[in-house]
């Protein structure tokens, strides 16, 4: 084990070096005023729960004893499902030891092979294993963007079923999805909704039923289920699948979360049946709640948030992990959120307001925060509304990347003022300069590279036969500094997708694109060999949550191997950039007469 425990010390290092070091709270209850667990209403403490949970070991036991199959758990587990079907106004439930178990199973038993599952950028990690697990093929579409979302259910068009998949309202933004919307493409595209309502459930709808009852769609619609994840408002744990009697049925024969796993404990069942008729009367506690949420916003003078969840945004890492120690140290817990929970640049505070707070203390932790932010970090890191991010990956060396690139920027400075930045170089080539000639772009659009090796290899080799390494804090330093800046800016990797940066500890191209926030544009050949690499390349993106806004087939036009990639990529916009001779600013706009780019800069 010498050797394994090295490389997880290097790595435990390079987390903290990164500020992305994370320890479970021995003292969570005792580590000042809670603006950090996700108890809404106040309920994980109320006697009530507290003597149902009692009551229920005490008539059955401690233990779940074994699966539901195998006669696991207790006749509370029914009446449970019963009182939340009921809450819901729905057929069934089904009760699962986890809101992880409850989404990965859902996802994986109802979708296989030739199905497609269409999830926003932001969905919780159990929806994004859960839709993987599936071995159906996943589009990511970009956060609550109603017109990327119909792009990918049309790319859908051809799968045997099409699922809609989105949290009620997102467990770190804390907004809320548009489900009337959403719902109405659903039923103009033949798919089906599933809304994962953990953050919703008893703060959002009528009697606290969340945000599909918060909704109101009247007539037909294609939800087909909800997951009531029971950690939260309603003060248990566990988690429901709420839909149809035949969709119950399924479950319980495919899916394997519930089907492997022990019964959930009796006092969770006795609990969740309290935690129900209470939570339905708490409209007491939710009008504090909002009271809370409102109060807190106004005071830091950020967006109002539609539940409890008021993020506060803060950019590195580093600084988040400041500000909540400081907090801390005032007497307030609200933890730092950072990659990979959410992209690079954007970490947060998280703050979570619930009805047992005081106006006092909302005050006071507004005024810490106001107080204890440093000065010099911006409020909001992220890229300036308006402004647009696209990289351009290759599915191999010398496929045309460098073109494409000039391109987009020829595009782009159609419509203003655009940059380019190639953040690492090797070999003879100076693609900055090639992209610059070729989309006739002044100088103050092309970024200086981060780096620049001689040898002609993958970024890792090249750096290593200086003599140097491509530190990834420089490369997210450098990338956070450029987005910040106005206008599109367009970044061109270097090689494959696949290729290292560093490997010690392995940091692939691929793996950091997957941290950051942009539109991907995939550059292939048209030709022989494409259609291996070209899905296998959309294939890792998927894999890590990233989807692709476009693919640019370069060479002569090959129409099998386009209607192929058109049938089994899934991606809305496939553009095909035959031979222009000669290359030059010209051509690049000939061919842009003919194919509008203009919405990946939107």
């Amino acid at each position: 084990m010498g050797a394994l425990d090295q490389e997880l010390r290097a790595a435990a290092a390079e987390r903290a070096r990164r500020g992305l070091a994370r320890a479970t709270l021995l003292d969570g209850v005792a580590a000042g005023v809670d603006f950090g667990s996700n108890d809404y209403l106040g309920l994980a403490r109320d006697p009530l729960l507290v003597e149902a949970a009692a009551a229920a070991a005490r008539e059955f036991g401690a233990g779940g004893r074994a699966a539901r199959l195998l006669r696991g758990g207790s006749p509370l587990h029914e009446r449970a499902e019963r009182a939340v079907a009921d809450w819901l106004d729905a057929e069934a439930a089904l009760l699962f030891p986890s809101g992880y178990q409850a989404n990965v199973g859902l996802l994986s038993a109802l979708a296989r092979r030739g199905d497609v599952i269409v999830s926003d950028r932001d969905n919780h990690a159990s929806l994004i294993d859960g839709a993987r697990l599936s071995r159906a093929r996943v589009i990511v579409h970009d956060h609550l963007d109603l017109d990327d979302l119909e792009r990918a259910l049309r790319a859908a068009a051809g799968a045997r079923r099409r699922l809609v998949v989105t949290e009620g309202v997102f467990s770190m933004r804390g907004d809320a999805a548009p489900l009337r919307e959403i719902d109405a493409l659903c039923r103009r595209h033949d798919a089906w909704l599933i809304v994962d309502e953990a953050h919703a459930i008893g703060v959002l709808g009528p009697a606290g039923a969340g945000a599909w009852a918060a909704a109101a769609v009247v007539g037909e619609h294609r939800l087909c289920a909800r997951v009531v994840t029971a950690g939260k408002a309603l003060g248990a744990a566990g988690a429901l699948v709420v839909g149809s009697t035949a969709l119950r049925t399924e479950l319980i024969h495919a899916a394997r979360s519930f089907l492997f796993s022990s019964a959930p404990q009796p006092a969770l069942a006795g609990t969740l049946v309290a935690a129900v008729a209470r939570c339905r009367a708490a409209d007491a506690e939710r009008g504090r709640l909002f009271a809370n949420t409102r109060r807190l916003c106004e005071r830091l003078g950020l967006p109002a948030t539609p539940a409890a969840i008021v993020p506060v945004p803060v950019g590195r890492a580093a600084d988040a992990v400041a500000l909540a120690e400081a907090l801390r140290d005032e007497g307030f817990f609200a933890p730092a959120v950072r990659p990979p929970t959410v992209a690079e640049g954007e970490a947060q505070v998280r703050v979570v307001c619930h009805a047992d707070q005081t106006a006092e203390q909302i005050d006071a932790l507004a005024d810490a925060i106001v107080r204890r932010r440093a000065p010099a970090t911006p409020a909001v890191t992220s890229t300036p509304r308006g402004a647009a991010v696209t990289f351009v990956v290759g599915t191999d060396t010398g496929v045309g990347k460098t073109v494409v690139s000039a391109v987009l920027l020829r595009a782009a400075l159609r419509l203003g003022a655009a940059r380019y930045w190639k953040p690492v170089q090797t070999g003879a080539d100076d693609d900055t300069a090639t992209v610059r000639s070729l989309a006739a772009a002044d100088a103050s659009a092309m970024l200086p590279n981060l780096a620049s090796y001689p040898l002609p290899a993958s970024p890792h080799e090249a750096a290593a036969a200086a003599g140097a390494r491509i530190e990834r804090r420089a490369l997210d330093d450098a990338f956070a500094a450029h987005r910040r800046a106005a206008g599109p800016l367009l970044v061109e990797f270097a090689g494959g997708l696949m290729v290292p940066y560093d490997l010690s500890p392995p940091v692939l191209q691929a793996d950091w694109l997957a941290a950051q926030r942009g539109r991907v544009v995939l550059v292939a050949r048209s030709g022989l060999g494409t259609l291996n690499h070209t899905l296998l390349s959309v294939e890792a993106l998927r894999q890590r949550g990233v989807a692709v806004a476009a693919l640019f087939l370069v060479g002569p036009p090959h129409p099998a191997n386009r209607a192929t990639l058109g049938a089994l990529a899934a991606v809305a916009r496939i553009f095909e950039l035959p031979p222009l001779e000669p290359l030059g600013p010209q051509q690049l706009d000939a061919w842009l007469d003919q194919n509008d780019l203009t919405e990946l800069f939107a």
